[in-house]
């Protein structure tokens, strides 16, 4: 009974659940469908699948099994992030209000689990393994489950937020996933839950003394961080300020990629005859430096159209912001937007070397299903806010 409720909210927005409008027709509510938003998402999916097997399908064997191709299996997580972005664009977002409390818990076991019996790669245990052919890859689902939670109690008004209440509830809901991420370790995504959460307060209206304490506080411990870090994570922040000095050769990648863009010239040197990934001289070419393999064989006309998707994309999220009548669906959309901005802006710009090496794939583009799945049902919700934005009235009247 309770799960027919809950797949009825998605169609009919149910009040005594909602408790904040009255239901809707749903044909008016589909027909404020956002066909730019999806358009701009596909377009960088699939992107992303021909670079995907430009960089890594064109070098295996042709007797290699369907699923052990990157770009096919990538296809299929793409297909099955489709339809989570569908269903969630369904699912009445204010239904979600009340649920994100009782996802919290599980997300939590599901790290520590993944820190206990997960699959241990480089010294790093990060994905909950159910074959050789499937990975999850935990810390992804919990930074939407936060966005969720995080929109619930930075969601009560300005006049609430005059209290550090609501600040302090968002932060000490943040710490355990932020702990458990860390100590996977896993530096990149423990940085993204950071950025989300510090870009939905500053727009929730959290009052600037709350956040200049925060600061304060985190400028004093940092110097203890900095010891609490592990070796890898120094290094790669001692390797960005000081490139020249790197005797372990850890920046070698990162010199690769700058060839690589530099050789792209304005329109690259076309699909599948980039040298640089082509001829592995590029590692990890695939997943965290697939950007570098797109400028050099797409050039830098290609680089421009790949971020003008991605502005597309996120300016559609500022509006459907800005024309949200409510705050819990606004601080959704923020939330949402601030996690593709920021690991746009992060994965960008270590491949450029202008950012230290994090670790964290290019949005909807990189090799990887647990990071299209979950960033593809994440623009589901903002979807699922986009239909519902307009006033009931209006519609009805229109």
């Amino acid at each position: 009974m309770a799960a027919a409720q809950f797949l009825a909210a998605g169609l009919i927005p149910m009040q005594a659940m909602a408790g904040r409008r009255p239901m809707a027709n749903v044909r008016t509510i589909w027909r404020h469908f956002d066909l730019l938003h999806l358009l701009s998402m596909l377009l960088l999916v699939a992107i992303g699948l021909v670079m995907i097997y430009s960089s890594y399908d064109t070098a295996l064997p042709d007797n290699t099994p369907f699923l052990m191709r990157a770009a096919m299996r990538q296809a299929l997580f793409a297909l099955l992030g489709f339809g989570l972005y569908l269903f969630a664009a369904a699912i009445d977002y204010q239904v979600l209000d009340t649920l994100s409390i009782w996802l919290y818990a599980p997300v939590l076991v599901l790290l520590a689990i993944t820190l206990v019996l997960g699959r241990t790669d480089s010294g790093a245990s990060r994905w909950l393994t159910a074959n050789e052919y499937f990975d999850v890859q935990t810390s992804e689902l919990a930074k939407i489950v936060m966005i969720l939670l995080l929109a619930r109690y930075l969601g009560r008004g300005r006049e609430a937020l005059e209290s550090p209440r609501p600040f302090l509830l968002s932060i000490l809901m943040l710490l355990p996933p932020l702990a458990l991420i860390y100590i996977q370790p896993n530096f990149g995504q423990t940085a993204m839950l950071l950025a989300i959460w510090l870009g939905m307060a500053f727009l929730a209206g959290v009052r600037w003394r709350h956040l200049l304490l925060l600061v304060t506080m985190g400028l004093l411990i940092a110097p203890v961080a900095w010891f609490r870090f592990e070796s890898y994570m120094r290094g790669r922040i001692i390797m960005f300020l000081f490139p020249g000095q790197d005797p372990s050769g850890a920046s070698y990648n990162v010199n690769q990629a700058l060839i690589s863009i530099g050789s792209g010239g304005w329109l690259g040197k076309g699909i599948l005859r980039g040298t640089q990934s082509q001829l592995h001289f590029l590692r990890v070419r695939h997943t965290d430096f697939i950007f570098s393999v797109l400028a050099e064989e797409m050039g830098f006309l290609g680089a421009l159209l790949l971020l003008a998707l991605y502005a597309t994309l996120i300016m559609r999220l500022v509006r459907i912001a800005k024309t949200t009548p409510d705050t819990y669906g606004r601080l959704v959309v923020v939330g949402v937007a601030c996690m593709l901005f920021v690991q746009t802006v992060i994965n960008v710009g270590f491949n450029v070397s202008i950012l230290p090496v994090t670790g964290l794939p290019l949005p909807l583009v990189s090799y990887g299903g647990s990071s299209l799945v979950t960033m593809m049902l994440a623009l589901g919700l903002t979807q699922s806010v986009a239909m519902r934005s307009k006033p009931i009235e209006n519609d009805l009247l229109s």
